[in-house]
C-alpha cells in the first residue's frame, strides 16, 4: 500500500500522449491549444474612437478655442474622413475611425450642441483622450494566443477576430467506463432486495464530459472468464479505461487478476487514503491507461476527481495551482490515512474560503455529496485538525 503523494507521483510517470486535431470555434471550449496563434493585422487595426462625441485637433483647444463648428458626422463602419478645417470638429461615434487631422475626442456629456456649434463645458481636456490607437494592443504578427492555453469564451472572441474558424488542439482520450458486480442493475430497472442501481458510473461520466471526454458505458458481471473476454476487446479500443468495483479482496473481486492476465501492468494497488483505499492503477504496453476505482459511490467520485483529473491535466500540459481553504470547525480522524473529506466551501466577508465538513456514514453514503462542493485533503501525519487551519481543497462544483 502506498501513500497519497506516491500515488500522484506514480500516475505522473504515465501520461497520455494526446493526439491533435482541428476543431471549430463551436467545439474548442475547454480544449488545450496546440499552436501559437498570431495577429493577422494590428489590434486595433485603426485609430479607433472609444466614446460618442466630437473629434478635434488638440492644437486648436490648446490655443484657447472652446467652440467648434461641426463639419461632418462620422459613424462606425464608415471610411476614414478628414477634418479639413482644424478650427472645426466632427461628430464621431464609438468604433469609428479617427479622422485625419483630428487627434482628440470629447464626450457628448462634456459638450453642448446648438445650431451646429459644439461648446466644451469642462475645464480640462487631455491630448489624445478617448482614442484607442492602431496597434496599441497587439502588432501584426504578434502572438495573441499561446500554445498550451485552455480555450474558452475569451479565446473564441480572439480567434474569431483574426479570422480563425478552426484551431489546432490536443484531442481528449477515447474512453470507456465499466461497472462490475452482480448486485448492480440499470437505472431503469426495479432492483430486488439484494440489488442496487448503477450510479457511480454516471458521476464519472459527467466528470469526463466536463473534461471533454465522451465515454461509452459498459457493465460486466462477476464471471471471471466472461469479464476477461469482454474486457479484452474493450481495452484495445480506448486510451482511457475507468472501471468501478471489483478491486477489493472479496471472493468475487476478479478484476485485478483479470487485468494482469490481459497484460495490464499494475503500478500500484491500494492507497493509504479514505475513501478509496482499494484504488488500482495500471497501463498496457499499447498505451491504454487503466484506473480501477472502488465501487462505493463516494470512493469512485473522490478518486476520479483527484487522480483522473491529475492524470489528464498532466497529459494535456494544463498548469493549475492548488486552492487552499480554512476549516471552520475542529475535525478528528484517527487512522493514519490521507482523508478526503466532503465539505461545503463559502467565501466570508474577509475574502477567505471557509470549509464546513459534511460528515456522512462512510464511502457508501453518497446522499451527502449534494450538500458539498468538493473535498478537503487532510494529511495522514496527524489526526487532529483545528478550526482555522488551512488545507488543500478540490472543488467538484462551482460556488
Amino acid at each position: 500500500m502506498i501513500k497519497y503523494h506516491e500515488a500522484l507521483e506514480t500516475i505522473s510517470k504515465h501520461p497520455l500522449s494526446p493526439k491533435t486535431g482541428l476543431l471549430s470555434l463551436e467545439e474548442i471550449n475547454g480544449h488545450v491549444l496546440n499552436e501559437d496563434v498570431y495577429a493577422d493585422r494590428d489590434f486595433p487595426p485603426f485609430d479607433r474612437v472609444t466614446m460618442d462625441g466630437i473629434s478635434i485637433n488638440y492644437e486648436s483647444y490648446k490655443n484657447g478655442q472652446r467652440r467648434f463648428e461641426i463639419e461632418n458626422t462620422i459613424g462606425a463602419g464608415m471610411p476614414q474622413a478628414s477634418l479639413e478645417d482644424t478650427s472645426k470638429c466632427m461628430q464621431i461615434m464609438t468604433g469609428a475611425m479617427l479622422p485625419l487631422n483630428a487627434d482628440t475626442v470629447i464626450r457628448y456629456e462634456d459638450i453642448t450642441i446648438e445650431e451646429d456649434i459644439a461648446t466644451i463645458n469642462i475645464d480640462t481636456i487631455k491630448f489624445q483622450q478617448n482614442v484607442h490607437f492602431k496597434g496599441e494592443d497587439k502588432k501584426q504578427g504578434a502572438i495573441v494566443l499561446s500554445k498550451g492555453t485552455v480555450l474558452g469564451a475569451p479565446e473564441m472572441i480572439i480567434a474569431a477576430s483574426i479570422g480563425r474558424p478552426n484551431l489546432e488542439v490536443l484531442l481528449p482520450p477515447k474512453a470507456a467506463i465499466i461497472t462490475t458486480g452482480d448486485e448492480l442493475v440499470g437505472i431503469d430497472e426495479t432492483p430486488l432486495d439484494h440489488e442496487i442501481r448503477r450510479s457511480s458510473n454516471y458521476g464519472v461520466q459527467d466528470l469526463l464530459k466536463i473534461w471533454n471526454i465522451n465515454a461509452k458505458q459498459h457493465h460486466l458481471k462477476d464471471d471471471k472468464e466472461l469479464m476477461k473476454s469482454e474486457l479484452s476487446s474493450i481495452i484495445e479500443t480506448v486510451d482511457l479505461l475507468v472501471l468501478t468495483g471489483g478491486v477489493s479482496r472479496g471472493k468475487f473481486d476478479f478484476l485485478p487478476e483479470v487485468l494482469e492476465e490481459l497484460g495490464v501492468v499494475k503500478h500500484f494497488h491500494k492507497v493509504k487514503q479514505r475513501p478509496g483505499k482499494p484504488f488500482w492503477f495500471g497501463t498496457t504496453p499499447n498505451g491504454t491507461t487503466v484506473f480501477a476505482l472502488p465501487g462505493n459511490p463516494v470512493s469512485t467520485f473522490a478518486c476520479a476527481n483527484i487522480y483522473i483529473r491529475h492524470w489528464l491535466e498532466l497529459s494535456l500540459g494544463i498548469q493549475t495551482s492548488p486552492i487552499y481553504v480554512k476549516l471552520n470547525q475542529d475535525i478528528e480522524f484517527m487512522p493514519p490515512l490521507t482523508y478526503f473529506l466532503e465539505c461545503s466551501v463559502e467565501s466570508n466577508e474577509r475574502g477567505e474560503l471557509e470549509a464546513t465538513p459534511i460528515r456522512g456514514h462512510g464511502s457508501g453514503d453518497f446522499a451527502n455529496m449534494s450538500q458539498a462542493n468538493g473535498f478537503i485533503i487532510l494529511p495522514s501525519d496527524k489526526n487532529k485538525f483545528k478550526k482555522g487551519e488551512v488545507y488543500p481543497y478540490l472543488f467538484y462544483r462551482k460556488i
